[in-house]
């Protein structure tokens, strides 16, 4: 558990939106050796970067990502 402004950060799933800058600086504390950001910019276009350029690598994580996400809503039927 972590402090931040006055605010205790759980490690917990959330239904709420974050702080985009609260998350990319969740990252940066990880140390992760690889990472990308998808999201979108000010003006609502598609915004992508990652650290490595191999396109196969990253299409890679997107579905390990992908899976995973869906499987913190599995409920094991």
């Amino acid at each position: 558990m972590k402090l931040i402004d006055n605010v205790t950060v759980l490690p917990v799933i959330t239904t709420l939106d974050l702080d985009v800058e609260r998350v990319l600086q969740a990252a940066i504390e990880a140390k992760p050796a690889y990472v990308m950001v998808i999201g979108e910019d000010f003006h609502g276009n598609l915004y992508f970067s990652s650290s490595k350029s191999d396109g196969g690598t990253a299409l890679w994580w997107m579905e390990k990502a992908k899976k995973a996400l869906l499987e913190v809503f599995d409920d094991g039927d």
